[in-house]
C-alpha cells in the first residue's frame, strides 16, 4: 500500500501530504506517483503534486534569437553527469531569497545519484568555471527536473537546451517541469491537467530508458 494519498484528489494549490523521510524508496515512489518534496522554510516536508502540471515538449523547446546566437558562438562547453553535486550546491545558492534545497535535501538527491536515479546537465565558460546547470530525477523513461542555476547569461538555458537534446538522444518520453512559471512558458513549457500528466507519467515511468550509455556511472 502507498504511503501517499491518491493525487488525482489532492488540492490543486496545497500540499496533498507531509512529514515522512527523504529516503530512496520514498522519493522514488512519490515521482512515480507524480508527487516531489518542496520543504517550508521551517524545514517541515510538504509533498506535492500541483494542477496544472508544466512539461516542457521535447519537440518542442523554444530556443530564442538570442539563445540560437550564443549556442552558434559556443560561449558554453556543456557535459552530463560531470560535477552533479556542485550543480545541487549552485541550486541551493539564493541570496536573500532562502532555499528548499536543505542539506537533508542534498544528502538525499546526491544518494540518488549514487543509485542512478538523479542526474546533472552542467555548463562551463571559456576558463572551464562552472556557471550554469540543471538537475533532475530519473524513472523509466520520465525525467522529473528539480532545479537550475546560472551564474552568467544564458548558461542555464545552454544546459537546458543541451538537457533536452539529451533526453531525445537517449529515448526519454516526459520532461516534468512540476510548476507552470512565466520563465518557463518562455521555454516552451506547457501546462497540463493533473490528471492527463499522470496518466502520460505512468505510461513514461515503464518504459525503459537510460540517462547515461552503459559502461558510464549513473547508467
Amino acid at each position: 500500500m502507498s504511503r501517499f494519498p491518491d493525487p488525482r484528489t489532492a488540492p490543486a494549490d496545497e500540499p496533498l501530504a507531509w512529514g515522512g523521510d527523504l529516503e530512496p524508496v520514498t522519493l522514488l515512489e512519490a515521482y512515480a506517483r507524480g508527487i516531489f518534496p518542496w520543504p517550508a522554510g521551517d524545514g517541515t516536508l510538504f509533498w506535492w503534486s500541483p494542477d496544472p502540471r508544466a512539461v516542457i515538449p521535447l519537440d518542442g523547446l523554444h530556443v530564442s534569437r538570442s539563445l540560437r546566437r550564443t549556442l552558434r558562438q559556443g560561449r558554453f562547453r556543456t557535459s552530463v553527469d560531470a560535477a552533479f553535486s556542485a550543480v545541487v550546491a549552485a541550486c541551493a545558492e539564493r541570496p536573500g531569497q532562502g532555499t528548499w534545497i536543505t542539506p537533508a535535501m542534498v544528502a538525499a538527491y546526491t544518494r540518488l545519484h549514487e543509485l542512478g536515479h538523479a542526474h546533472s546537465v552542467e555548463a562551463w565558460d571559456a576558463s572551464g568555471a562552472l556557471v550554469g546547470g540543471v538537475y533532475g530525477v530519473t524513472l523509466g523513461a520520465a525525467f522529473m527536473g528539480e532545479s537550475m542555476f546560472h551564474r552568467a547569461t544564458d548558461a542555464s538555458k545552454v544546459a537546458l537546451v543541451r538537457l533536452v537534446e539529451h533526453l531525445r538522444e537517449r529515448g526519454f518520453g516526459l520532461f516534468d517541469a512540476q510548476l507552470p512559471t512565466p520563465h518557463l512558458a518562455r521555454m516552451g513549457a506547457v501546462a497540463l491537467e493533473r490528471s492527463t500528466f499522470l496518466d502520460r507519467l505512468a505510461v513514461a515511468v515503464r518504459r525503459p530508458a537510460t540517462f547515461t550509455p552503459a559502461g558510464r556511472p549513473g547508467a
